[in-house]
């Protein structure tokens, strides 16, 4: 009789004299605790993912790409990345046979994988657009083992969404949700090819929703825990429905491989994105023409607001479509289009997906009451800034710790500015709330500064234990920096 048994029979031959027991006469009757109210529902099982898979992975591709790369003889082709100051390279130099280097130039091929899924019938298909981007040739190997040659519709680099097209007809296409009627926690299932591995099922949960990732100001990901690895980008995320909510796109990993956080770009934002490049080829988005800035509980309280919401205005270029309709460094924008901008993250996106041209209506905070804008949006671009560097006189520090130069009129000319005060050291407040050596102020509260007695007017006006709002320029951005006063 083994362990398992003697333990299952000893409980088992227990139980009639538990049962049987009674409690004594007197003794007083126990209360009985409360039944705990599950919060889990599970139908007898955990999800079976089974009939998705069959139903849903013959529209789930393999994407290779190809392409040609010139480059002139490298002593060690294979590790053309070894810079010569490596000790390895050395010892590369002299045990290993060299490529010639007469000047010539080399031509290779580079290959790579990634996913994708068919969206029509007739053979749309969509995919990341780091996946094809630079291909010479990009071949799609649909699950029954055909391939074809897919020509690149268009990309997308700011969102990260490109379109393909291969000539066939009669193809499997996915079904697509609704992204924002998920929910934090629900199952999602992945379906791509890491590692050239096609047709990998993996699974997991919603982790979070709206997360801004650093670099993309157009996409609100969908973060989830579903295992994700090179070659999985372009491949589709679906819900317990079989619909498509996402585009694994990125992972967050300190090794190139998973690490638990994977994100996906929400289908309702590729599909805008597929409409347009069908349409034209290319993306249009709005553009106001600022610079924003997070609002913090600090900058909240010196503006005057009761929460930190909203998108600071730091900078407005000029000739924008912000200066034209009076919008002001300092503003906050607090809806767009009706919409409440919960924070600046949000705001990009916003103005992003409205049509260039499009006249908006802007409501901002300002002078502690709100003011409504008409804004007719240019079409976005990048835009560059120029920077230099000014060798200013300096002067005492202030009691915020700052001491502070003026700048030349030449220097501000090459510059570009009308205004601002050099930081030449930093201590005590100003240190704390993380200004830096070199940081050009200009506004504070609000007000331009030029002159460094003019600094000091406005500061001995300021109250004590209070935010002070500093608009400092640092490099190519422009911020506002909240010190308080007295510490």
């Amino acid at each position: 009789m083994d362990f398992l048994f003697k333990v299952l029979l000893a409980s088992a031959l227990s139980l009639p004299l538990a049962a049987c027991s009674q409690p004594a006469a007197n003794a007083p009757a126990k209360p009985q605790a409360e039944a705990a109210v599950p919060v889990v529902r599970l139908n007898g099982a955990l999800p079976d993912f089974t009939a998705l898979v069959e139903r849903e992975g013959a529209a789930v591709v393999n994407i290779s790409t190809t392409q040609k790369v010139q480059e002139r003889g490298v002593p060690f082709p294979q590790f053309r990345d070894l810079p010569e100051d490596d000790p390895f390279f050395e010892f590369f130099k002299r045990f290993m046979p060299q490529q010639p280097q007469d000047g010539r130039p080399r031509e290779y091929e580079t290959h790579s994988l990634g996913s994708g899924f068919i969206i029509s019938a007739d053979g749309y298909i969509l995919t990341n657009a780091h996946v094809v981007e630079k291909a010479d040739e990009v071949v799609v190997r649909l699950t029954d083992k055909r391939e074809f040659k897919a020509k690149v519709i268009g990309a997308d680099r700011r969102t990260d969404v490109a379109l393909l097209k291969i000539e066939a007809k009669g193809l499997p296409a996915v079904n697509l949700g609704d992204p924002n009627q998920m929910k934090v926690g629900e199952w999602v299932v992945a379906i791509g090819s890491p590692y050239g591995f096609e047709n990998s099922v993996t699974a997991g949960i919603v982790s979070a929703k709206g997360r801004a990732l650093p670099g993309d100001n157009f996409v609100s990901f969908i973060q989830t825990d579903v295992a994700v690895n090179p070659g999985n980008s372009g491949g589709p995320l679906f819900n317990l429905h079989g619909e498509v909510v996402g585009v694994n796109s990125q992972i967050y990993s300190r090794t190139g491989g998973y690490m638990g956080l994977s994100f996906a770009i929400p289908i309702d934002v590729a599909m805008d994105i597929v409409g347009q490049l069908k349409g034209s080829g290319k993306v249009s988005r709005g553009r106001l023409g600022i610079q924003i800035q997070e609002v913090s509980p600090e900058l909240a309280a010196s503006f005057g607001l009761k929460e930190a919401q909203g998108a600071l205005v730091a900078m407005i270029e000029k000739g924008s479509p912000a200066e034209k309709a009076g919008m002001q460094p300092g503003d906050v924008i607090l809806k767009f289009e009706g919409k409440p901008v919960p924070n600046s993250s949000e705001l990009p996106r916003m103005v992003g997906s409205t049509k260039p041209g499009s006249k908006t209506r802007v409501e901002v905070w300002r002078n502690r009451a709100t003011k409504e804008l008409s804004i007719t949006l240019a079409e976005w671009d990048d835009e560059k800034v120029a920077s230099a560097k000014a060798e200013p006189q300096v002067e005492k520090a202030n009691k915020l710790g700052l001491s502070l130069a003026e700048i030349s009129a030449e220097d501000k000319r090459k510059l570009g500015l009308e205004s601002g005060l050099l930081v030449e050291m930093v201590s005590g407040a100003a240190e704390k709330a993380g200004l830096r050596r070199g940081d050009i102020v200009l506004a504070l509260g609000g007000e331009k500064v030029a002159t460094i007695d003019q600094f000091a007017k406005l500061l001995e006006q300021q109250k004590q234990n209070k935010n002070i709002a500093l608009l400092i320029r640092r490099g190519e951005r422009l911020l506002f920096v909240p010190v308080k006063l007295g510490e």
